[in-house]
């Protein structure tokens, strides 16, 4: 005689293709990313889902490939277009402005997501090579250069016109997607040392959104 559990799998099989597998992925994206993988429960996921835990178990068997499965979605939300952008023939300042919305926009839907990231690869730092060759067929070694080298390239010349202060590629990387993804990684810190609630934050970047692009590049000129 099945268990219950066995019947429950049995008669949600043939819906493995279909919508109840986005939505538990939904739901461990939305708890994952709001307390964390060690502090995720799988019940908590299965609540969110509205599904009981065995579904849950029959479609991703382990919290631990669970966790892989949202930080492969999570990532791939926050990386392939800056990284298509720095690596662009756009002009400089063109490239500064759109990641700025870019960034900015997306993490404004989706606040928890810097903190979720940087803690998924304090603790696992492996998947940092796993994830840039998943989401651009490409290991950190072949990319590093398509994206570093048309940047100084472009650097180099904005300092031969006097245009720009010499800045490395790396530095100029750094700097600005920090400028970007810190507020939001920041964001319980920031709210209370700026006195602000959700709306106050929410203008707050709003006005970063407006700003940061000439801010940034102001602080490059000569």
């Amino acid at each position: 005689m099945k268990s219950a559990q066995d019947q429950d799998l049995r008669t949600t099989s043939p819906q493995r293709d279909g919508d109840t597998e986005a939505r538990i992925l939904d739901a461990a994206h939305a708890v994952f990313l709001r307390h964390g993988t060690a502090g995720a429960r799988m019940q908590d996921i299965a609540s969110e889902a509205g599904v009981n835990q065995a579904l849950l178990h029959y479609y991703f068997r382990t919290k631990e490939r669970l966790s892989a499965a949202v930080f492969r979605r999570a990532a791939s939300q926050l990386l392939p277009r800056a990284i298509e952008l720095l690596a662009s023939d756009a002009p400089l300042d063109e490239k500064v402005a759109r990641i700025v919305q870019l960034e900015l926009d997306h993490l404004s839907r989706s606040p928890y997501l810097p903190g979720y990231i940087i803690s998924e690869l304090h603790h696992h730092p492996e998947r940092v090579r796993q994830l840039i060759a998943a989401l651009t067929g490409m290991t950190p070694d072949d990319l590093r250069p398509k994206v570093v080298s048309r940047l100084r390239e472009q650097l180099d010349a904005s300092a031969q016109a006097g245009v720009l202060r010499r800045m490395a590629p790396d530095q100029f990387i750094v700097n600005l997607m920090s400028l970007c993804i810190f507020p939001f990684a920041a964001r319980p810190m920031i709210m209370a040392l700026l006195g602000l609630d959700q709306q106050g934050f929410e203008r707050f970047i709003d006005r970063r959104r407006e700003e940061l692009a000439a801010f940034f590049l102001g602080a490059l000129r000569p």
